[in-house]
C-alpha cells in the first residue's frame, strides 16, 4: 500500500431545502490508501450517498478538503470536475444503464468516444476488459440478449475502459438474484487482487463483507471504521 489515494478532512455538505438547511455530511475525516476495497454502509439518510458522489467528483463540499489521487476537488469548477470524473473514476450501478440498441463491445467502449482515442484503440481497450470480466464471447451481442448478470459485466467493463483509479459501485447487485450477485462480487474481489481500489456502496451486510473495510454512516457523520 503506498499513501493515502483519497484524503478528506473536515468534509461538510449542506443543502438549501426552502427556507431550511439540511446537513448531509458533518465535518467527515477519513483516508483511503490506493488499493484498498472499501464497503460504504448506513441506512438512508446516513450521508453515505452524498459521500460517495463526493468522491465520484459529481459533487462539491460546503467545507473543507476533498484530495483524490493527488488533485484538490473541493475548489474544481463543474468541467474540471466531470473532466477528473472522466479520467479517474469508473462507476457502476444498481441499474446496468447500457444503451439497449448497441451490441456490448461498443457499450463497453462508450466513455472512450469523446477522449480522442483511435477506432482501433478503443476496440481493443474495451475487448481487453470485456475478456477481463468474463465476456469474451458475447461482444457483439446487444443487452436484450444478455442475463442481468451479463449485462453488470458489461457495465463493468465500461467502468475499467478508462483505467481509474478509482472503481465506484453504488448498490451493484441490488437488481440482481443471490448467486448472481456472489459472481459479480468474485469479479470485484478479482479486480481488487490485481490492484483496483474500490469503493462499495450498499446497505446489505452480507455484501460489505466482501471488502476489506467497511465504514459506516449515521446522520452526516463516520460512526464506525472497521478492517
Amino acid at each position: 500500500m503506498t499513501a493515502s489515494l483519497i484524503h478528506c478532512r473536515d468534509l461538510t455538505r449542506v443543502y438549501k431545502m426552502g427556507e431550511n438547511e439540511v446537513h448531509a455530511l458533518r465535518g467527515v475525516s477519513v483516508d483511503i490508501r490506493r488499493g484498498e476495497y472499501v464497503a460504504i454502509m448506513g441506512p438512508s439518510g446516513s450521508g453515505k450517498s452524498t459521500f460517495m458522489n463526493m468522491i465520484g467528483a459529481l459533487d462539491r463540499p460546503t467545507s473543507g478538503t476533498l484530495e483524490i489521487d493527488g488533485e484538490r476537488l473541493e475548489a474544481m469548477k463543474p468541467d474540471e470536475l466531470a473532466a477528473f470524473r472522466g479520467k479517474r473514476v469508473g462507476f457502476v450501478f444498481q441499474q446496468f444503464n447500457l444503451l439497449p440498441r448497441t451490441p456490448a463491445l461498443e457499450n463497453a467502449a462508450l466513455p472512450l468516444v469523446y477522449s480522442g482515442i483511435s477506432a482501433a484503440e478503443r476496440k481493443r481497450r474495451a475487448e481487453t476488459r470485456l475478456r477481463q470480466v468474463g465476456l469474451g464471447e458475447r461482444m457483439d451481442h446487444h443487452p436484450s440478449q444478455l442475463s442481468g448478470g451479463q449485462q453488470q459485466r458489461v457495465a463493468i467493463a465500461r467502468a475499467l475502459v478508462n483505467d481509474p483509479a478509482i472503481l465506484l459501485a453504488d448498490e451493484p447487485t441490488g437488481a440482481l438474484d443471490s448467486q448472481t450477485s456472489e459472481e459479480i462480487l468474485q469479479i470485484f474481489g478479482q479486480l481488487n487482487r490485481d490492484g483496483m481500489t474500490i469503493i462499495l456502496v450498499t446497505h446489505e451486510q452480507e455484501v460489505a463483507e466482501h471488502a476489506k473495510r467497511q465504514i459506516v454512516f449515521r446522520d452526516g457523520e463516520i460512526v464506525e471504521d472497521r478492517t
